[in-house]
Protein backbone atom coordinates (compact mmCIF):
# COMPACT_ATOMS: atom_id res chain seq x y z
CA UNK A 1 0.00 0.00 0.00
CA UNK A 2 1.15 3.55 -0.59
CA UNK A 3 2.74 5.42 2.24
CA UNK A 4 2.02 9.13 1.75
CA UNK A 5 4.75 11.50 2.88
CA UNK A 6 4.55 15.27 3.08
CA UNK A 7 7.64 17.24 2.15
CA UNK A 8 6.91 20.88 3.00
CA UNK A 9 9.33 22.17 0.33
CA UNK A 10 8.00 20.25 -2.65
CA UNK A 11 4.49 19.24 -1.55
CA UNK A 12 2.90 15.80 -1.48
CA UNK A 13 5.31 13.04 -2.53
CA UNK A 14 3.94 9.48 -2.52
CA UNK A 15 6.16 6.57 -1.60
CA UNK A 16 4.70 3.80 -3.71
CA UNK A 17 4.70 0.16 -2.72
CA UNK A 18 3.38 -2.00 -5.54
CA UNK A 19 0.44 -4.01 -4.22
CA UNK A 20 1.21 -6.92 -6.54
CA UNK A 21 5.02 -6.87 -6.19
CA UNK A 22 5.13 -10.28 -4.50
CA UNK A 23 2.82 -11.90 -7.08
CA UNK A 24 4.30 -14.09 -9.79
CA UNK A 25 3.30 -13.18 -13.35
CA UNK A 26 1.48 -15.88 -15.33
CA UNK A 27 2.93 -16.49 -18.78
CA UNK A 28 2.23 -19.10 -21.45
CA UNK A 29 1.65 -19.20 -25.19
CA UNK A 30 -2.07 -18.67 -24.61
CA UNK A 31 -2.30 -16.20 -21.70
CA UNK A 32 -0.18 -13.71 -19.76
CA UNK A 33 -1.11 -11.85 -16.57
CA UNK A 34 1.22 -9.15 -15.26
CA UNK A 35 1.10 -6.14 -12.93
CA UNK A 36 1.52 -2.69 -14.48
CA UNK A 37 3.53 0.23 -13.06
CA UNK A 38 1.85 2.25 -10.33
CA UNK A 39 2.02 5.47 -12.39
CA UNK A 40 -0.81 7.98 -12.27
CA UNK A 41 -4.57 7.45 -12.32
CA UNK A 42 -6.77 10.56 -12.33
CA UNK A 43 -10.57 10.46 -12.14
CA UNK A 44 -12.15 13.30 -14.14
CA UNK A 45 -15.67 14.46 -13.27
CA UNK A 46 -17.31 16.93 -15.65
CA UNK A 47 -20.19 19.25 -14.99
CA UNK A 48 -23.46 18.14 -16.65
CA UNK A 49 -23.56 19.20 -20.29
CA UNK A 50 -19.87 20.15 -20.42
CA UNK A 51 -19.03 19.99 -24.10
CA UNK A 52 -15.79 18.68 -25.58
CA UNK A 53 -14.23 17.67 -22.24
CA UNK A 54 -13.05 14.31 -23.61
CA UNK A 55 -11.36 16.00 -26.59
CA UNK A 56 -9.75 18.51 -24.23
CA UNK A 57 -8.42 15.66 -22.05
CA UNK A 58 -6.89 13.92 -25.07
CA UNK A 59 -5.29 17.18 -26.24
CA UNK A 60 -3.61 17.70 -22.85
CA UNK A 61 -1.65 14.43 -23.39
CA UNK A 62 -1.30 13.51 -19.72
CA UNK A 63 -2.05 9.84 -20.38
CA UNK A 64 -4.56 7.49 -21.95
CA UNK A 65 -8.18 8.61 -21.60
CA UNK A 66 -10.55 5.85 -20.42
CA UNK A 67 -14.33 6.39 -20.40
CA UNK A 68 -16.06 5.51 -17.12
CA UNK A 69 -19.59 6.84 -17.56
CA UNK A 70 -21.25 9.94 -19.05
CA UNK A 71 -19.22 12.90 -17.83
CA UNK A 72 -16.52 10.75 -16.19
CA UNK A 73 -13.14 9.54 -17.42
CA UNK A 74 -9.92 8.11 -16.07
CA UNK A 75 -6.52 9.41 -17.20
CA UNK A 76 -3.99 6.57 -16.93
CA UNK A 77 -0.22 6.92 -17.27
CA UNK A 78 2.86 4.87 -16.37
CA UNK A 79 4.53 8.10 -15.22
CA UNK A 80 4.05 9.53 -11.74
CA UNK A 81 2.64 13.06 -11.77
CA UNK A 82 4.09 15.47 -9.21
CA UNK A 83 1.90 17.59 -6.96
CA UNK A 84 2.75 20.70 -8.99
CA UNK A 85 1.86 18.93 -12.27
CA UNK A 86 -1.42 17.70 -10.79
CA UNK A 87 -2.31 21.22 -9.61
CA UNK A 88 -1.52 22.71 -13.04
CA UNK A 89 -3.52 19.96 -14.75
CA UNK A 90 -6.53 20.59 -12.49
CA UNK A 91 -6.45 24.32 -13.29
CA UNK A 92 -6.53 23.52 -17.03
CA UNK A 93 -9.80 21.60 -16.56
CA UNK A 94 -11.71 24.23 -14.60
CA UNK A 95 -14.56 25.15 -14.62
CA UNK A 96 -15.86 22.33 -16.87
CA UNK A 97 -14.30 19.46 -14.92
CA UNK A 98 -12.56 18.43 -11.71
CA UNK A 99 -9.60 16.07 -11.36
CA UNK A 100 -9.27 13.64 -8.45
CA UNK A 101 -5.97 11.77 -8.05
CA UNK A 102 -6.71 8.06 -7.60
CA UNK A 103 -3.10 6.87 -7.98
CA UNK A 104 -2.75 5.54 -4.45
CA UNK A 105 -6.22 4.00 -4.44
CA UNK A 106 -6.12 1.83 -7.54
CA UNK A 107 -3.92 -0.86 -9.05
CA UNK A 108 -3.47 -1.73 -12.73
CA UNK A 109 -2.82 -5.11 -14.28
CA UNK A 110 -2.57 -6.40 -17.83
CA UNK A 111 -3.99 -9.64 -19.15
CA UNK A 112 -3.26 -10.69 -22.71
CA UNK A 113 -2.98 -13.59 -25.11
CA UNK A 114 -5.04 -15.50 -27.64
CA UNK A 115 -7.29 -16.93 -24.86
CA UNK A 116 -7.80 -13.67 -22.98
CA UNK A 117 -11.49 -13.29 -23.89
CA UNK A 118 -12.19 -16.86 -22.74
CA UNK A 119 -10.39 -16.29 -19.44
CA UNK A 120 -12.25 -13.05 -18.70
CA UNK A 121 -15.58 -14.59 -19.77
CA UNK A 122 -15.28 -16.86 -16.73
CA UNK A 123 -15.65 -13.83 -14.45
CA UNK A 124 -17.67 -11.16 -16.23
CA UNK A 125 -20.91 -10.91 -18.22
CA UNK A 126 -19.55 -8.19 -20.53
CA UNK A 127 -19.17 -9.32 -24.16
CA UNK A 128 -15.42 -8.80 -24.66
CA UNK A 129 -15.28 -9.99 -28.28
CA UNK A 130 -13.32 -7.61 -30.51
CA UNK A 131 -16.50 -6.70 -32.44
CA UNK A 132 -18.53 -5.76 -29.36
CA UNK A 133 -15.58 -4.38 -27.36
CA UNK A 134 -13.07 -2.76 -29.76
CA UNK A 135 -9.64 -1.34 -28.91
CA UNK A 136 -10.02 1.69 -26.64
CA UNK A 137 -13.43 0.60 -25.33
CA UNK A 138 -13.87 0.55 -21.53
CA UNK A 139 -16.44 -0.77 -19.08
CA UNK A 140 -16.83 -0.85 -15.35
CA UNK A 141 -17.99 -4.34 -14.46
CA UNK A 142 -17.79 -7.12 -11.92
CA UNK A 143 -15.11 -9.76 -12.29
CA UNK A 144 -16.45 -12.36 -9.93
CA UNK A 145 -17.56 -10.26 -6.97
CA UNK A 146 -14.99 -7.47 -7.47
CA UNK A 147 -15.69 -4.22 -9.31
CA UNK A 148 -13.08 -3.51 -11.97
CA UNK A 149 -12.58 -1.13 -14.87
CA UNK A 150 -11.66 -3.08 -18.02
CA UNK A 151 -10.18 -1.50 -21.18
CA UNK A 152 -9.17 -3.28 -24.39
CA UNK A 153 -5.72 -1.85 -25.18
CA UNK A 154 -4.76 -4.18 -28.06
CA UNK A 155 -6.43 -6.92 -30.13
CA UNK A 156 -5.74 -9.55 -27.45
CA UNK A 157 -4.85 -7.41 -24.42
CA UNK A 158 -6.79 -5.73 -21.63
CA UNK A 159 -5.89 -3.35 -18.83
CA UNK A 160 -7.76 -3.93 -15.58
CA UNK A 161 -8.00 -1.26 -12.87
CA UNK A 162 -9.18 -2.27 -9.42
CA UNK A 163 -9.37 -0.65 -6.00
CA UNK A 164 -6.12 -1.32 -4.14
CA UNK A 165 -7.82 -3.24 -1.35
CA UNK A 166 -9.17 -5.78 -3.86
CA UNK A 167 -6.06 -6.09 -6.06
CA UNK A 168 -4.60 -9.24 -4.50
CA UNK A 169 -7.96 -10.98 -4.40
CA UNK A 170 -8.68 -10.16 -8.05
CA UNK A 171 -5.17 -11.25 -9.01
CA UNK A 172 -5.67 -14.61 -7.28
CA UNK A 173 -9.06 -15.03 -9.03
CA UNK A 174 -7.50 -14.25 -12.42
CA UNK A 175 -4.70 -16.75 -11.77
CA UNK A 176 -7.34 -19.43 -11.15
CA UNK A 177 -9.19 -18.43 -14.31
CA UNK A 178 -5.92 -18.65 -16.30
CA UNK A 179 -4.91 -22.13 -15.04
CA UNK A 180 -6.70 -23.92 -17.87
CA UNK A 181 -4.44 -22.16 -20.39
CA UNK A 182 -1.23 -21.71 -18.37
Amino acid sequence: MSDPRLDFKSGYQPLLRPELAAKRAISSDAIRLSPLPEGTIIHILATPGAAEVENHLSALKKGAVRAVSPGQWLIVSDEIMSHAEMTAFSVQLEPQATAVDQSQGRVRMRIEGRMVERVLAKGTAVDLSIHAFPIGHSATTLIGHITAHVTRIEDHAFEILVLRGFAESLWDDLVLMCQEFA
